[in-house]
């Protein structure tokens, strides 16, 4: 592929995550409490770094909440700022753990990457939630409870899920393969 086609590649990967913002927390949904428990929204931020870089993935992870806040009125106003800069933290850090993690196996690659980008976010939401939007009010028991205890179904889905969509992608010609055979 040419650099002009991967650009082009990479926006129409970066508005197809935006666009599943708000589909992927409707599925989710359907479940009971399903959408504290999985995450669901993290998922396109967290894959579309993967895919597509950086800087494609910070804009999935701030433009894809406001875009479903637009849409669904999800998430809601009071959590969108966190939101936001959790998921740009997902969607910056997995890209740049895909840019310079190279161990030359693609699975190790892609669990540094999200785990890195993973505990990242959750700082950032964590010290934002405790400096800004809940100063004086949030303790470290709220912070472990809602970023780690509350979503950890959706941890370790996103560790299975999300590599095993990146290599689907990448056996169906859709991405550049990482590693040449």
């Amino acid at each position: 592929m040419t650099p002009k086609n991967d650009n082009l590649r990479n926006m129409l990967f970066t508005a197809m995550c935006i666009a599943l913002c708000p589909v992927v927390p409707i599925f989710a949904g359907l479940f009971p409490n399903g959408r504290q428990l999985f995450s669901p929204m993290h998922i396109p931020a967290l894959l579309c770094g993967l895919v597509t870089g950086p800087w494609y993935g910070l804009a999935a992870g701030i433009l894809g909440p406001l875009f479903s806040f637009a849409v669904t009125g999800m998430p809601p106003a009071g959590k969108l700022p966190q939101m936001i800069l959790e998921l740009g933290c997902y969607g910056l850090f997995t890209g740049l753990g895909m840019k310079f993690i190279r161990s030359g196996k693609l699975r190790t690659d892609l669990w540094l990457s999200l785990l890195i980008a993973m505990i990242i976010g959750r700082i950032a939401g964590g010290l934002a939630n405790a400096l800004i939007f809940m100063r004086g009010a949030y303790s470290m028991k709220m912070w472990t409870t809602a970023y780690f205890a509350g979503t950890a179904p959706g941890i370790v889905i996103h560790l299975l899920v999300i590599p095993a969509v990146y290599f689907a992608l990448e056996q169906a010609g859709l991405i550049p393969r990482r590693y040449p055979r």
